[in-house]
């Protein structure tokens, strides 16, 4: 069933969050870089396993390595878990019940086969209670039946992107799986001044299903969105 989007109300009397709040996580590759990132915008740092020996006095996102060992149950729990996979290990990964949320890219090495093996992916991720990871790369067709899929579940979504209007067909594509539109159309010929018109309420449902989006610059891809016209509130 669709969720509606509407876009006059008045909105809450709460203090909502914004469409670009906490949205944006980095990778780093030590512990001390990540903890020195700040930023309305700048959602939990990921950061490599091997790089944190304890509770790290901050939210993080972990890094796995497919070929290191599982992580166990600690004093402290990171916001989620990453790892990369290669699509013979997704049995694995499946099987696999994390002390934490645990956000999934699978990698498909022969490109005719990524798009098709997109929504597959995901689904078999969200049924197994993980969270599929969308990389960059797929047809606009391939991440609408992504979309649809998530769209329907209860786990949310993380993204990587590589540009500004990379994040604005993201969130445009996402609206429209929420709201019954045409995703195809969202993601191909996003429209910035719907978005900014989302009620709080609206936005909110978006931002639980799309959890962050994976970016090496931020403040290149906010100055981007910023002169597309899209703002955090």
């Amino acid at each position: 069933m669709s969720i509606p989007l509407p876009l006059g109300m008045p909105p809450s009397r709460e203090e909502p969050r914004g469409l670009l709040d906490a949205l944006f996580s980095r990778r780093y590759a030590d512990l001390e870089s990540a903890l020195a990132a700040s930023g309305p915008e700048s959602a939990a740092p990921i950061v490599p396993a091997s790089e944190i020996a304890e509770a790290p006095g901050r939210d993080v996102v972990v890094g796995l390595d497919a070929s290191a060992e599982a992580p166990s149950p600690a004093g402290w729990r990171p916001v989620r878990y990453q790892l990369d996979c290669a699509r013979g290990d997704l049995d694995d990964v499946l099987a696999f019940t994390a002390p934490a949320p645990l956000a999934v890219y699978v990698q498909v090495d022969d490109p005719t086969l990524a798009d098709a093996a997109l929504a597959d992916t995901a689904r078999a991720l969200t049924e197994a209670g993980h969270i599929p990871g969308l990389p960059t790369g797929h047809t606009p067709g391939a991440v609408a039946d992504f979309l649809a899929v998530l769209a329907h579940a209860d786990t949310g979504f993380v993204a990587r992107a590589e540009t500004a209007s990379d994040v604005l067909a993201l969130l445009s594509g996402t609206a429209a799986a929420l709201s019954g539109s045409d995703v195809r159309d969202a993601l191909t010929a996003p429209d910035v001044d719907r978005l900014g018109r989302l009620i709080p309420e609206a936005t909110e449902a978006l931002r639980e299903i799309l959890l962050a989006v994976e970016v090496d610059d931020t403040d290149a891809v906010l100055g981007g969105l910023r002169e597309m016209g899209l703002t955090s509130r």
